[in-house]
């Protein structure tokens, strides 16, 4: 077994071995575990088997432009979607998760894919691969949505923005990059050769910061003459911060209040020292394993554990993002099969869980109190907030009550659960009062 395909394992209670290679599709809690378990070495002085274990060959991995930031700073970098990212900082894990929802994290997320599509057809376009209403949307504002297949499971799931009318702004998933690019310009080509009017520009001269938490808003408002007070939740807008020209979304993938910008590669590294700077060291660097334990607490999906190509939107619980219009007409891929589980319901559902005993991790068996399964974990941690098991996964219907009694089955043994409403730790979105 090559270094490559190590896997993590320190025979700890604590801990389930997890693939290295491949954090984009890494299961339930994975990156959770995988950050316990390097500073746990690190402890120990065992910084040679760190790198022995956990590291890919830098020769291997695309590195953002903040990656030599991210070291100077005490970042664990590690392979994710085939990029050096980091997992943590100098601070744990669980420290980090609180200090974003008390004062604010800045996560670097330029491993991820942003695109513009444009044209006067660019929208009929992207509704025939969308479940979103995005002729509805007004200029300026964006909405969650998912990319269907012809069975109407996911693609990925996406943050889509109206610019203009012949305008769109996305960002895809890093894992799912080389997959959605594909199936857009398959896609593509075919409207275009119909006479379709829409053409594309992915934005790999820009990097994207996600800053998140309380703070998020006031600390960025010492780098951009724009009132964000005025800027609410899913909300876009193209202004100059700190001197450069981004793109800049009122949205996150913490459930607390914050902004994803979208900067010029050449004044990326500038913009993440003036808001840390200007935050008075309040706002830290935060990495993907807090980023990871954050969106659990917010109840949020992670494409990979818990949507996949097999899940259809309804079915994990994203009925509110497809738009009214399209309930009523369709014309999306796998609209048949998804407007017939709007109608009569979906045979699973997503649901959150309360936990006893250890945490829960992607794959565990959720059984009913007779013993008989009835679903599967897709993600699950202990929250640094809430101080207890967390988890979300998917039972047959008639079981998705919240306050159902249910057991996880966690290494062989059976552990008491509830199902229980997400989010977890209540949303802070920024909304007109």
């Amino acid at each position: 077994m090559s270094d490559k395909d190590s896997v993590i394992s320190d025979n700890t209670e604590e801990e389930d071995p997890i693939p290295l290679y491949n954090f984009a599709k890494m299961r339930g809690g994975g990156l959770w575990q995988l950050g316990q378990s390097i500073t746990r070495r690190l402890a120990q002085g065992d910084k040679k088997g760190v790198a022995r274990r956990y590291f890919a060959s830098e020769a291997e991995l695309k590195k953002t432009v903040l990656y030599d930031f991210h070291v100077a700073n005490g970042g664990k970098m590690v392979p994710f979607a085939g990029w050096g990212m980091p997992i943590q900082y100098k601070d744990s894990i669980m420290d980090s998760t609180v200090n974003c929802r008390e004062n604010g994290g800045l996560f670097d997320v330029s491993h991820m894919c942003g695109l513009s599509l444009k044209g006067k057809d660019s929208i009929p376009f992207l509704e025939k691969l969308v479940i979103a209403d995005v002729a509805a949307l007004a200029p300026g504002t964006g909405t969650l949505t998912v990319f269907t297949n012809e069975k109407g499971g996911a693609i990925d799931d996406s943050v889509v923005t109206k610019v203009t009318d012949d305008h769109i702004y996305l960002v895809v998933n890093a894992g799912c990059r080389d997959k959605d690019l594909a199936h857009i310009e398959e896609h593509m080509k075919a409207f275009k050769a119909k006479g379709g009017d829409v053409s594309w520009h992915i934005h790999d001269e820009r990097s994207l910061l996600a800053l998140q938490g309380p703070l998020a808003a006031p600390t960025l408002q010492h780098l951009t003459k724009e009132d964000l007070s005025k800027f609410y939740f899913g909300e876009f807008r193209i202004l100059d911060i700190n001197g450069a020209h981004c793109f800049l979304t009122r949205t996150g993938y913490t459930g607390e209040d914050g902004f994803e910008i979208s900067v010029p590669d050449e004044n990326a590294l500038d913009l993440a020292k003036a808001i840390l700077e200007k935050s008075e060291g309040k706002v830290r660097l935060t990495g993907l394993g807090a980023r990871d334990s954050l969106r659990l607490e917010a109840g949020l999906c992670l494409y990979g554990n818990d949507m996949e190509q097999h899940i259809t939107p309804v079915e994990a619980g994203l009925t509110w993002a497809i738009g009214k219009r399209r309930r009523a007409e369709g014309g999306f891929l796998g609209a048949e099969v998804i407007l017939k589980q709007l109608a009569d319901g979906p045979s699973i559902r997503r649901v959150g869980f309360i936990s006893s005993g250890p945490p829960a991790r992607g794959h565990s068996e959720i059984q009913n109190e007779k013993g008989e399964t009835i679903g599967e974990v897709t993600s699950g941690g202990f929250s640094p907030c809430l101080k207890k098991n967390i988890a979300m996964g998917y039972v047959k219907s008639g079981n998705h009550k919240a306050g159902t009694k249910v057991k996880i089955v966690v290494r062989g043994k059976a552990y008491d659960g509830t199902v229980t409403k997400m989010p977890f730790v209540p949303t802070k979105y920024y909304k007109p009062t």
